[in-house]
């Protein structure tokens, strides 16, 4: 019978070359067992007593984020650790990929949750990027798979009051009627027919003299599609229609979580596009917060109406923000081009674009560029209206919609559209099958250069 185990099981990242040389005590075991180093191939190494002596894990070229993102669920729920030392950087990345591994979402389940192996901290790794960054993509993915029954406007601007009381953040709320006189008329369009009103989330939190970024993100808490409603398989998932806002929390937690030095601010249109005899109609024209009129060549496109107020708020801010970035589940087009696990990245400067590409690498959360290309513009001009919310071409819909909430941002001032998926369609290591954080953390690397960058210039 084994004995219990009470000093950590080490774990041996391994490639065909070492395994052979540093680990010939186990090759007959692993021989046995059909283990041969591949990458990412796990093997249990017990010990003469029975108990788990090691964990082998086949090393994959590069090392990333989720190298070991599956172990915390696969293996037995001890307690584990690095035995060889990493460069800080990817000891960082390790842990951080198993703590995000540990995750799983069980608001609504009655049996307890199974044990889950634990691991100690790296030596060297950053323990309050690593514990912020959890928290913050645990924000995330709590937010968008919480029913959309439970994750109205009203609860999403609750979970915001809640992130602002953790960072001693600043949360006002413009709401229905309220809108109009505030001269949203966009987001009131879109928002007016469901039960909860529609609302405008607005944090302000950080340092009043720091470079200024505003983040903003789609709040369409669920989208029906109004009345040119969805069929029920493009319906079902809905509830996910809000990972923008998610997604711009999730990176608010990180701003203010690590102290970054900047004066922040987060624009959250948050509404439900619904359908009652107030609800817009297709071919309605109406105004927005730039005083363009937009005839509503689709009630399904109504992402891009409440961004396009609260981008234009953003812009108009006196002193103007350094940087705007907006994160928004806009268009099944970019999901066509790019598939569900790779967001499209635009930006009105491509110098800009560039370096944010290169966060994302860095940090194992990749974007990639499609282009703002201006000839497409013409394509979301009205023959009513100053313009519409539809291109009039079937082909190219995510980089019209972008061209769309260009029209709501000053050519002055930087800018960064995401539009993303925020949910995995499948279960890969360390990213459960469900909503996802993605782009905050390049968004994050690249404002925190930035003000590295602002600050060495000073």
């Amino acid at each position: 019978m084994s004995t219990p185990i009470l000093t950590p099981v080490p774990i041996y990242l391994v490639n065909q070359t070492n395994f052979a040389k540093d680990h010939a005590d186990s090759q007959a075991w692993a021989q046995a067992t059909g283990f041969k180093a591949d990458p990412n191939t796990v093997c249990l190494v017990p010990s003469a007593e029975g108990n788990l002596a090691k964990v082998l894990v086949g090393q994959p070229d590069p090392v990333d984020t989720w190298t070991l993102g599956n172990l915390p669920k696969t293996l037995p729920p001890h307690t584990y650790t690095l035995a060889d030392e990493w460069p800080a950087d990817l000891a960082t990345k390790l842990w951080l990929g198993w703590n995000l591994g540990r995750y799983s979402f069980a608001q609504y389940k009655h049996q307890s949750a199974p044990a889950i192996a634990e691991l100690v901290p790296p030596p060297g790794a950053d323990a309050a990027y690593v514990t912020t960054t959890t928290a913050a993509t645990t924000l995330v993915r709590d937010l968008i798979t919480t029913p959309a029954g439970d994750m109205g406007p009203e609860q999403l601007e609750a979970a915001a009051q809640k992130l602002c009381d953790r960072h001693t953040a600043n949360l006002s709320v413009t709401v229905g009627e309220d809108l109009l006189a505030q001269n949203y008329p966009l987001i009131h369009a879109v928002g007016r027919a469901y039960t909860q009103a529609p609302r405008l989330l607005d944090i302000g939190w950080g340092y009043p003299d720091a470079p200024k970024v505003t983040i903003v993100g789609k709040g369409v808490c669920f989208d029906t599609g109004g009345l040119d409603i969805k069929p029920a398989a493009g319906m079902k998932l809905m509830k996910k229609d809000m990972g923008g806002a998610a997604n711009a929390l999730g990176l608010a937690e990180m701003i203010m979580g690590l102290q970054l030095p900047v004066r922040l601010r987060v624009l959250i249109p948050a509404v439900e596009n619904s359908i009652a005899g107030n609800a817009l109609h297709p071919l309605d024209v109406v105004p927005s917060r730039r005083g363009l009129t937009v005839e509503v060549g689709n009630t399904d496109a109504e992402g891009r109406l409440v961004l396009a107020d609260a981008l234009w708020e953003a812009v108009c801010e006196d002193p103007a923000p350094q940087l705007v970035v907006d994160f928004a589940t806009l268009t099944g087009a970019a999901r066509v081009a790019l598939g569900t696990e790779l967001p499209a990245c635009f930006s009105n400067r491509p110098e800009l674009a560039h370096t944010l590409l290169a966060c994302g690498l860095a940090v194992d959360d990749p974007l990639w560029q499609l282009p703002l290309h201006q000839p497409y513009r013409a394509m979301i001009d009205s023959s009513v209206a100053d313009l519409s919310n539809i291109s009039n071409s079937s082909f190219g819909g995510s980089i019209t919609a972008a061209l769309f909430l260009q029209e709501f941002t000053r050519p002055e001032i930087p800018w960064v559209h995401l539009d993303l998926m925020a949910w995995n369609v499948r279960t890969l290591p360390g990213r459960p099958e469900g909503g996802e954080a993605m782009g905050i953390r390049a968004v994050f690397e690249l404002i925190r250069q930035q003000v590295a960058k602002s600050t060495s210039q000073t």
